[in-house]
């Protein structure tokens, strides 16, 4: 069973499914449906619509946008677009009774009367509270126009009926103490208005202060004669003289026809039947009910933005903290960086859940962050938030924490949705929290709150910028759906280079939907080419202005993370860590730390994982503004060296670890401030490099840039081993052939021989065997020319790698051989070891196994006695190929296996995993195990196909040659 729509007027136009607002699209659209509505099951012919829309200017298109919003209107209601049906020229809305809040205000009011009648003063009390409660504030509050003012002054005309009654019972049931507040606010807001003038009076002398009666007379006759040149109207003059005499007859209460004085008031409006009205946008924040609580009901949330996509993860997080029942009070602090759409967010999340609120929903901007105002200070919020709950003014008390004691006590009892919008910090937001169960404190900020988070007990909920698809759905709200389809790479384009930021987004549809004309590509081309400024966000009004929005974030920090922030922009990311940002800024861990935990809190950078800071690329287009204008040449050239030295140092160390053989390069001691980091095993070396392997090509490629070219080579040393153990071969040539540009340009000899060797090896592994020889050469050549015979030796060892692969074994060996005698006895152990493990495959590989396995079993003994597995998975490796071909299978698969956990469990070698897999395999068929050798074949498969190894297709070919009924399926991914 589908859920029943209500309709409401009385305040903003809104539609209703259970407690799921409906979207009526833009002002005129709902405008649209009001007129409709409070034809109240009449007629409307289209050119009423008209003129209730444009009065008598209309434009020539006028009579096809009503039918086109009679159509979207159609849409919106979804199941129940049967709603609006169409009578000749004319529309009408089949609402049910109790669809419309208006129709439930007649109803209760007509009910009123005849209680009264009856006696049954408490029940006609009632249906007038419930009546009124109707009411969200002004009815179609926000419509312009003569025509939609008048109808709004007719419904005010009925709710201020209906209150005189209501306020006449109260005086009858002996309640005028309690009204005397309320009178007191009427008489203010109407001061022409003698009705509530004289049941002011009333109450006030029944309350025992016959002067303060006495006084409001006074002023409504000096008031009257001022402005309108007449005396007060006779029943008030005899009510002043009974006062002024001290007439006892007005204190007695009688429990029907009440006091003379107001025995006048009817409790039944006069009918009004307005038939047409221009309705503002909606605001409502709850859908309307026939039984509500008999307060004043605040109803002051902002209207949503008609333009807001996405967020479903979020909202739903955010819909799962309101507190159910008796429930204690919940904080929420939504945070995120400038412009990513937290007020938005709140307000969206606000309206959806403030049915949930029955006893008001508050809004105050504390302008935390604003670009001419001061912070509010939070006496004065708690003054607002109190009148708004109906509080009198000259009933507030002064001090701080009397008001917030005051907030606690009137929120006791009440369901009250508080949002606080552009808080400072948790000191402005403390006095305002609910002491009561049941109520709910929205509050957003640029900064954390992180003291309201671990000390309020405070649930935060942070916005990251778009998804790609929330951006597209942006622009395709704003700008429709038939543009953004027909060019959707301009459409991803422009989503990109707004970086997904809300803010831009919305101004660039803001410059898109001011010109129709342009292809959507124009504008992307444009972003591209202002692609690291702000100057295509910006906008005469500094709320939609990307830079002013950013500037009021960075305005408050301290100097000191001033400077941060600016030289990050240095750092080409994608993240940094706090070593490293230590070392740019030349300070210690703790200060660094200290700062950038500013800089979180601010949101002006993020902590995406522990240790790890980034920021999206208009703050970085931001910073580098700021950074050209505020840095001097020197201290940028000063933070970009320091940078340099604390990634060369920390990977130099970090390489140092994991290939203790290699041979080694002088570095040059590192800038003061410099803190590179360091590591303490092999493994965490490699789990630095995992970590760091985008940003470490990122500063190569900086480095080289801006001509700092010995670290640009010597930090591709460092990385070469990381790169090529790992299979990143496309990383590692990056990395080579930049280092090179910057080698060349130094005409170091070592530094050339260096680069040479390492981009043979990234030619090797890419199957370039012919420019892999022609660099290994050049490197050989060139370590021989400077006397560098550690480099030499590797040079060697390397140079018989790539041999191998063009089919010369012999020539291999005959390398392998001249590593070995320029090793020397007294060379290093694991390099020995490397060698002859060299010298046993290729014996090996031209079929003199046993010769084979004499160099490796030596091989073998260093390995275990240093117990490194890298080596040893190798050594064993090549042990397997040759008892495999002397027919001992059963001892090769013993030794594939040990091969295979040693690679397993160093880790970081899966290429040699892969290898050794396809080995195994070999020797499991050799015994007559297929499905076994299948079974590794296929997962040697995966794991190549996920480096994107060159030998991925040649075992793919090998499984699918193995693949029972010439299923050739293999199993990648």
């Amino acid at each position: 069973m589908r859920e029943q729509v209500r309709f409401a007027v009385l305040g903003p136009v809104s539609a209703w499914r259970g407690a799921v607002e409906v979207d009526l699209g833009p002002p005129r659209q709902r405008a649209v449906l009001a007129v409709l509505l409070l034809a109240e099951g009449g007629r409307v012919p289209v050119d009423r619509l008209v003129d209730a829309l444009w009065g008598a200017a209309p434009p020539a298109s006028a009579v096809g946008s009503v039918r086109t919003y009679v159509h979207r209107l159609r849409r919106a209601l979804g199941e129940d677009a049967a709603l609006i049906r169409s009578v000749g020229d004319a529309y009408v809305v089949r609402a049910l009774p109790g669809d419309l809040d208006l129709a439930d205000f007649r109803e209760l009011t007509a009910r009123a009367e005849p209680a009264r009648r009856a006696g049954d003063l408490h029940g006609a009390a009632v249906h007038l509270r419930d009546a009124l409660a109707l009411w969200r504030g002004p009815a179609l509050s926000g419509v312009r126009g003569e025509f939609a003012q008048v109808r709004r002054e007719q419904l005010e005309a009925l709710r201020l009926s209906a209150l005189e009654c209501l306020l006449g019972i109260r005086l009858e049931l002996g309640e005028h103490a309690q009204v005397v507040t309320e009178l007191a606010g009427l008489v203010a807001g109407h001061p022409l208005d003698e009705r509530f003038r004289e049941m002011l009076m009333l109450a006030l002398y029944r309350s025992g202060r016959q002067s303060a009666a006495l006084e409001t007379y006074a002023e409504a006759r000096t008031l009257l004669a001022e402005e309108l040149g007449v005396d007060p109207a006779p029943a008030l003059q005899h009510l002043y003289e009974r006062i002024l005499r001290g007439d006892g007859d007005l204190l007695a209460v009688r429990g029907g026809g009440g006091p003379a004085t107001v025995d006048r008031h009817s409790a039944t409006p006069d009918a009004v039947t307005p038939d047409a009205v221009t309705p503002a946008p909606s605001a409502t924040p709850q859908p309307p009910s026939p039984h509500r609580p008999s307060r004043p009901v605040p109803a002051q949330l902002p209207s949503d933005l008609p333009g807001f996509v996405g967020r479903e993860a979020q909202l739903a997080q955010a819909c799962a903290l309101v507190p159910e029942g008796d429930a204690p009070s919940a904080t929420v602090v939504i945070g995120g960086t400038a412009g990513v759409g937290k007020t938005a967010f709140a307000i969206h999340w606000a309206r959806r859940i403030a049915p949930r609120f029955p006893d008001g929903q508050l809004y105050l901007n504390l302008r935390g962050f604003d670009p001419v105002g001061a912070p509010v200070p939070p006496a004065q919020a708690l003054r607002t938030l109190l009148e708004a709950l109906a509080v009198p003014p000259r009933e507030l008390p002064e001090d701080q924490d009397a008001l917030a004691a005051r907030l606690r006590t009137v929120l006791t009892g009440r369901r009250v949705l508080i949002l606080l919008d552009n808080a400072r910090d948790a000191g402005q937001i403390r006095p305002l929290l609910p002491g009561a169960p049941g109520c709910l404190v929205i509050v957003t900020s640029r900064n954390r709150l992180g003291g309201l988070v671990a000390v309020d007990g405070a649930r935060p909920l942070r916005l990251d910028v778009l998804t790609a698809r929330e951006g597209r759905d942006l622009l395709l709200r704003r700008l429709g759906a038939e543009r953004v389809a027909a060019e959707p790479e301009a459409v991803r384009e422009i989503v990109e280079l707004c970086a997904r930021l809300p803010l831009a987004l919305a101004v660039a549809a803001a410059r898109a939907a001011d010109r129709t004309a342009f292809p959507l590509a124009a504008l992307a081309d444009e972003l591209a080419e202002g692609h690291g400024s702000l100057d295509a966000f910006t906008d005469a009004d500094q709320a939609a202005d990307v830079r002013a929005v950013l500037s009021w974030s960075y305005h408050a920090l301290s100097p000191a993370a001033s400077r941060l922030f600016r030289l990050l922009v240095l750092h080409p990311g994608p993240d940094v860590s706090l070593p490293a940002a230590a070392s740019l800024a030349g300070l210690g861990a703790a200060a660094t730390r200290s700062l950038l935990a500013e800089l979180v809190h601010a949101h002006l950078v993020d902590e995406p994982a522990p240790g790890r800071y980034a920021w999206h690329d208009l703050l970085r287009a931001y910073a580098a503004e700021l950074s050209a204008v505020t840095d001097g040449p020197d201290e940028i050239t000063a933070a970009r060296r320091r940078m340099a030295d604390h990634y060369l140092h920390s990977a130099y160390a970090a390489a140092r670890l994991m290939d203790l053989t290699r041979d080694r390069i002088v570095l040059a001691e590192p800038s003061p401030g410099v803190h590179s980091e360091s590591h303490t095993t092999p493994q965490r070396a490699m789990a630095w490099f995992g970590t760091e392997r985008a940003v470490l090509v990122a500063v190569l490629k900086e480095a080289s840039a801006h001509g700092f070219d010995v670290h640009a080579w010597q930090l591709a040393w460092c990385v070469e081993h990381h790169f090529g153990r790992q299979g990143l071969w496309h990383e590692l040539g990056v990395t080579l052939r930049t280092a090179l540009q910057s080698a060349d340009r130094l005409g170091d000899p070592t530094a050339l021989a260096h680069v040479h060797r390492g981009l043979a090896q990234a030619e090797s592994y890419a199957k370039r065997t012919g420019d892999a020889r022609a660099h290994i050469e050049r490197a050989i050549e060139l370590f021989a020319k400077v006397g560098d015979v550690p480099a030499l030796t590797e040079s060697h060892r390397q140079l018989s790698v790539v041999l191998e692969v063009q089919g010369d074994l012999e020539g291999a060996l005959d390398h392998h051989r001249q590593a070995l005698e320029l090793l020397g006895p007294d060379g290093d152990g694991r390099l020995r070891s490397w060698i002859l493990n060299g010298l046993g495959w290729y014996h090996s590989l031209l079929g003199r196994h046993r010769e084979a396995l004499e160099f490796c079993a030596t091989a073998l003994e260093l390995a275990r006695a240093r117990d490194d597995d890298y080596t040893l998975g190798h050594v064993l490796n090549s042990i397997g190929h040759a008892r495999h071909h002397l027919g001992a299978h059963d001892e090769a698969v013993t030794a594939f296996e040990e091969a295979l956990a040693r690679f397993r469990h160093v880790g970081g070698v899966p290429w040699a995993e892969a290898h050794t897999l396809a080995s195994l395999a070999d020797s499991r068929l050799a015994l007559g195990q297929p499905d076994r050798a299948r079974a590794l074949l296929a997962e040697g498969v995966r794991i190549l196909e996920r480096l994107g190894h060159p030998d991925a297709g040649a075992m793919r070919e090998k499984l699918a040659a193995l693949t029972p009924d010439g299923d050739r399926a293999a199993p990648s991914g």
